[in-house]
């Protein structure tokens, strides 16, 4: 097991205890979201500015940070909205339907082919994705707002995975980080005015969850996942990321009880073995 890959792993079972954190959390979700980027932003500015780390790379990265950094906000926001207004497993899946638009954003934007491996683990897993979420859901397009919202939030997610590649190749982890960070705050405060939303009066338990979902899911989780982006291909990442559905489903059920069914099950054992054959090219594992 590689670093980047332990690195990676260690990131998805963190982040699969976000949806049911953003459940328990009585702040509205655009808020919830800036203060997710903002408690880390405010640990990890200061940290790299003294390490003098914080350099700032040529135009034409620091606006793919930039880029990267508001592309995960919106990413965020909306599926705090999907999570709030549906099922934590349905709006994790949705959101995670990533790995199409990464494929066709690394073959435009990164000029990288994905594998037939990969393109056949992505439909074996987009099928386990309808099983999950239900057939029925699709052959009549029963799609309600919060299925809708997820969907683009997947798109915005998977414009965060590829632009933070391509800044990553030429940028340290850590400077890029602080960037990224920086913007998605910046963004989403100035989210929070237009909507005049409230930054403040909500409970001990919400901001105890918003401290959680800032320094443990945002600075530590993402880290480690970035980690991984820089150093492994972004299709790989993004399907990794696809088994952060199943795992959010589980950690619902344990703790607010939400119901699973054997449907569900199957579905994400699907989207699991679509995820192995990725990893897989002409019956070699692939290191990255």
């Amino acid at each position: 097991l590689t670093k980047e890959r332990l690195a990676l792993l260690v990131g998805v079972l963190i982040i699969s205890s976000y949806p049911t954190s953003v459940k328990m959390n009585a702040a509205p979700s655009s808020v919830a979201a800036f203060y997710r980027m903002a408690i880390a932003c405010a640990v990890l500015l200061p940290w790299v500015f003294f390490q003098k780390k914080l350099v700032l790379p040529k135009t034409s990265i620091l606006l793919l940070s930039i880029l990267s950094g508001i592309c995960l906000a919106a990413d965020i926001s909306l599926w705090n909205i999907a999570i709030k207004e549906s099922t934590i497993g349905q709006a994790t899946l949705l959101v995670n339907l990533a790995p199409i638009w990464v494929g066709l954003g690394s073959y435009f934007f990164l000029k990288q082919i994905p594998t037939r491996n990969f393109w056949i683990g992505t439909l074996v897993a987009l099928f386990g994705m309808v099983v999950f979420v239900g057939i029925k859901s699709f052959t009549k397009l029963e799609f309600d707002q919060a299925f809708i919202t997820a969907i683009i939030a997947s798109v915005f997610y998977a414009g965060y995975i590829i632009s933070s590649k391509n800044a990553l190749n030429e940028l340290a982890l850590l400077p890029f980080f602080a960037i990224s960070l920086a913007s998605s705050t910046l963004f989403l405060f100035i989210v929070n005015l237009i909507l005049k939303e409230p930054l403040i009066g909500f409970s001990n338990t919400s901001w105890l969850i918003l401290l959680y979902q800032g320094l443990v899911v945002q600075l530590t989780a993402w880290m480690l996942i970035n980690y991984a982006i820089k150093r492994m291909r972004a299709t790989r990442v993004s399907l990794s990321l696809l088994s952060q559905a199943f795992l959010s489903a589980l950690v619902a059920r344990m703790v607010l009880q939400e119901h699973i069914t054997n449907q569900m099950l199957l579905g994400g054992a699907v989207v699991i073995f679509g995820l192995a054959i990725t990893f897989y090219e002409g019956g070699q594992k692939l290191n990255r």
